[in-house]
């Protein structure tokens, strides 16, 4: 039995009560970043399928969904530089990295069945993950580590001919092993003209002791997606139709026309090796790679390319013999990946390929190296110091159509990344933190070789310091929870995104860009568990982001002419964003999910002189625990989303040549399921 105060403990608990996002746990008060943990019950807490109500919730956080399938990720505003896809971010599967060497993460080709937890850290951290000026994404799969032996069905089915099934099996065959596998399958007609959808997913997971000192993990992923691209309208389209595809004009094709789209079969595998040398001394080494076949037949053209990666982690560390006055470790590491791309593009003939246009073949190596050590004094302070050394580089070769210089390398040379962070306990349920780091990106292959089909080697990487104060409190039983930033970065050499009047997009350095930001998490129980009365538990949490991001020394050629944006805000970044969610659980079994998101206007080109209007999106889900004879849970659920029926552009097209800037989201829709875990 535990005893009463381990009762409270466990029933008041609403979030982890150690957040990992660096070599080991640490308490919610002593974690020196700006993290947040989204639990497997935020990742269900709205509809299945799709990660983006869960991470919208965490303040600093934006996704965007164009169409089906197509994602955007931006921490603090970096889909500045984010056309399709995730920039600026790194992303790791425990300790394989979902990003490339050519800096691109396919996120799109995830589905939520194989995540247990994912760990969100905001604000650069080069010195550890490698280059990135958004933050850092660490996504904590099934039958790794945590286990909960289970087999779990789910079929659901929705407006605009929505269809998600989902299967998971965990296994624990013996003491030293364990596995899962998961697999998936989404379907949707969507909400516009030309924006169908497909995925396959399969995941595999296994983990051996097979020493008492040692065990070795491997996670394999499949994921083959296919969706169409409707493309963006401009606001006279928007307002006449909103579900209608790009149309067609005397010059150009439309998206149905050209049957635009996007097919990408990814394979990703990992193999971690971990060696608890002694009882101070561990190793931790892994390797992986991937394999993708993207196709893309677009307005313009019909692209297809063949990326290849591989890579290495490793890192040793050391614990030495814990003070009552200090603890500490430290670790010493590398990274390394290479990236073979093979870009060719051809006339787009209704998505079949025509006459070549540019064939390239381009390889990336990145590789970085690190140092952290971190310490805890008389039990109040907590200090981390980290530094990481960055190489990146880029080489190609065009095949066609061939040129008298048709090879080249663009080095980015060596960059030092620091990171500075205090920690100290004011109270025993308050904490003060700060924090100063660099922030680094060199510019992806899609940005570099972008769809224009040109190589632009003048463009160069971004980067800046980052300087963040933030403040932690707990009650005493954790029955409430604060954690409040305030940063400013200052990027130099920001990469934005142009687009030409085909629709073909290219990337400039915007000078500098000043990023102050203020960030807002409360997270509570207005009602504690309870087995009488009609709410037998409410929760609520609360995540405010204020963005004041400004360009500050920026021009541009337009037209023959030079044009200042310098004082604009920056492009695609709204100024105010506000998250609350509800959650009760009512008698019988039942329960209430509710979300409401506010998103205010955002400035959709350089110049600021148009905007998407802000807008108010309401969701919610409602859920029914169906009592078995056996130990069976099975449950019953329905839900909608925009259920204020707004009119609103969840992810837009900027700096849109024509003014072609929106995507319109779905109207009020519905969805239901059942879900099974035996």
């Amino acid at each position: 039995m535990l005893a009463q105060n381990e009762q409270d403990s466990v029933r008041h608990e609403i979030a982890p009560v150690t957040i990992r996002s660096y070599f080991s746990s640490q308490p919610f008060l002593e974690h020196t970043s700006s993290a947040k943990v989204i639990t497997r019950d935020q990742l269900t807490a709205q509809m299945p399928a799709t990660l983006l109500p869960a991470i919208n919730n965490t303040p600093g956080v934006r996704m965007e969904e164009r169409s089906p399938g197509s994602y955007r990720l931006a921490l603090r505003g970096s889909m500045l530089r984010s056309p399709f896809g995730v920039r600026n971010t790194k992303i790791y599967i425990d300790e394989i990295p979902l990003t490339d060497a050519g800096g691109n993460s396919y996120l799109n080709s995830l589905d939520p069945v194989g995540i247990q937890q994912i760990t969100i850290i905001k604000g650069p951290d080069g010195s550890l993950f490698g280059p990135n000026s958004g933050g850092v994404v660490r996504i904590s799969p099934y039958g790794l580590d945590a286990f909960d032996p289970s087999t779990q069905v789910l079929l659901s089915g929705g407006s605009f001919g929505t269809l998600n099934q989902q299967l998971s099996h965990r296994q624990q065959l013996n003491e030293r092993y364990q596995f899962s596998f998961d697999q998936a399958y989404t379907r949707s007609d969507g909400y516009r003209d030309h924006t169908g959808l497909k995925r396959l997913y399969l995941q595999t997971a296994h983990q051996w002791q097979y020493h008492p000192k040692t065990k070795i993990k491997l996670l394999a992923i499949y994921s083959d997606l296919s969706y169409q691209t409707p493309g963006g309208l401009t606001q006279a389209q928007f307002d006449e139709n909103p579900r209608q595809a790009r149309p067609s004009t005397p010059t150009m094709p439309g998206a149905e026309d050209q049957q635009a789209a996007i097919y990408n079969k990814t394979l990703i595998s990992g193999l971690v090796h971990e060696y608890q040398i002694s009882d101070h001394w561990m190793h931790s080494a892994s390797v992986f790679g991937s394999f993708t076949d993207f196709q893309n037949p677009f307005i313009t053209n019909f692209e297809h390319r063949d990326e290849r990666n591989a890579g290495f982690r490793t890192y040793v560390s050391y614990t030495p013999e814990q003070l009552d006055w200090m603890t500490w470790q430290m670790q010493l590491g590398m990274e390394a990946q290479t990236g073979w791309y093979k870009i060719e593009n051809f006339d787009n003939l209704a998505s079949v390929k025509g006459a070549p246009q540019s064939f390239d073949d381009l390889r990336n190596g990145q590789h970085f190296y690190f140092y952290r050590a971190a310490g805890t004094f008389f039990q109040k302070l907590t200090a981390e110091v980290s530094m990481g050394l960055n190489y990146n580089g880029i080489r190609f070769t065009q095949r066609f159509p061939v040129v008298d210089n048709n090879r080249g390398d663009i080095s980015f040379g060596a960059s030092w990344m620091p990171r500075f962070a205090l920690s100290y306990l004011l109270a025993p349920q308050l904490a003060a933190r700060a924090s100063v780091s660099k922030g680094y990106s060199p510019p992806t292959i899609a940005e570099v070789r972008s769809s224009d089909n040109n190589i632009n080697a003048d463009l160069q990487a971004e980067g800046g310091y980052n300087y963040e104060i933030g403040i932690r409190a707990e009650t005493k039983n954790r029955r409430w929870l604060v954690d409040m930033s305030a940063y400013q970065y200052r990027l130099k050499e920001g990469i934005v995104r142009q687009l030409r009047e085909n629709g073909a997009e290219f990337f400039v350095n915007a000078g500098n860009i000043d990023q102050r930001g203020i960030e807002l998490l409360v997270m509570g129980q207005l009602i504690t568990p309870r087995s009488t009365g009609l709410i037998r538990a409410m929760s609520v949490s609360a995540a405010l982001t204020y963005q004041d991001y400004k360009f500050q020394i920026y021009t541009v050629s337009e037209g023959g002419e030079n044009v200042d944006h310098s004082g604009n805000k920056v492009t695609s970044i709204p100024t105010w964003i506000s998250v609350n969610s509800l959650n009760m659980q009512l008698p019988y079994g039942t329960g209430l999910n509710i979300m409401h998101n506010h998103t205010s206007s955002i400035p959709l080109n350089d110049a600021n002189t148009a905007y998407a209007n802000g807008y108010n999106l309401l969701q919610a889900k409602a859920y029914w625990q169906i009592p078995t004879m056996r130990d069976w849970q099975i449950q019953v659920f329905v839900g909608g989303d925009n259920l204020l029926n707004q009119t609103y552009s969840l992810g837009n097209d900027i700096n849109a040549f024509g003014g072609r800037y929106f995507n319109p989201s779905p109207t009020r829709n519905f969805y239901g399921g059942l879900s099974a875990n035996f």
